[in-house]
């Protein structure tokens, strides 16, 4: 590990340690805290007991599924939008303006639409999501070098074989930044959405406990969320480290 990895594992490290005195001398009451301690206890003690399988599984389920629609379709419309630059002049403000909407005042209409299932939860997470794959799309083929398709040309591929040998491998790492914040946005539209209506899932356990005052469960469940995202992210970033490796290497 480097210098700075354990830097910031001591910094990590530090919080949890100060957190857990200020809770245990009763500076930070057990209402509004309970120590990091009790919060690993008591998440073992849900697992063991396999009372938050269910939401995980439904949480983690429509995060797959939001993320993968996100992604798909974000790159299918960046190179769209990219092929026909007047629509693309057209759309630029709505994109730079995309996250200032408060998406969630579709939900009841899509609640209206689709009923209380899944769908309205995963449609607020791919709207959430799909707009950073497709800008980041776009950033990678900005940046492609004219002499690629130049090399194109001379081989006289055909669109779809430049897009698979050529311009794909050249917008990787946006591709990469793209997903992983897909992934991202994708975990924050199905949570919120939980809280907000649901009969189950992690977000929904989460406002169910606060409601109840059981802050020991609550805060178990938010640091579930908070390990589950962590570990997505260093997978994601792990394995981008390793693809930009291999290209370097070449």
């Amino acid at each position: 590990m480097t210098r700075i990895g354990w830097l910031r594992l001591g910094i990590i490290g530090g919080a949890i340690a100060v957190l857990e005195v200020l809770c245990r001398f009763g500076v930070i009451k057990k209402l509004t805290m309970v120590p990091p301690s009790d919060m690993v206890l008591a998440l073992w003690q849900l697992i063991q007991h396999g009372e938050i399988l269910g939401d995980m599984r439904r949480t983690l389920s429509s995060v797959a599924i939001a993320g993968a629609i996100a992604v798909a379709s974000g790159i299918l419309l960046g190179i769209g939008l990219h092929a026909v630059p007047r629509l693309r002049r057209a759309v630029d403000p709505l994109l730079a303006s995309w996250y200032a909407v408060p998406f969630f005042i579709f939900y009841p209409l899509l609640v209206g639409i689709f009923g209380l299932s899944d769908a309205p939860i995963i449609l607020v997470a791919v709207l959430f999501a799909v707009v950073a794959m497709i800008v980041n799309t776009l950033n990678g083929l900005d940046r492609v070098t004219p002499v690629l398709r130049k090399v194109a040309r001379v081989h006289r591929l055909n669109p779809a074989d430049t897009a698979r040998r050529i311009l794909l491998p050249a917008i990787a790492p946006h591709l990469l930044t793209g997903f992983k914040l897909a992934v991202a946005y994708s975990f924050i539209g199905v949570i919120a959405s939980e809280f907000i209506l649901s009969t189950s899932g992690l977000g929904f356990a989460i406002a169910h406990a606060y409601n109840n005052f059981e802050t020991r469960k609550m805060y178990a469940l938010m640091l579930l969320i908070i390990g589950l995202v962590t570990a997505v992210n260093m997978g994601l970033f792990m394995w981008e480290q390793r693809l930009l490796r291999r290209r370097f290497n070449r």
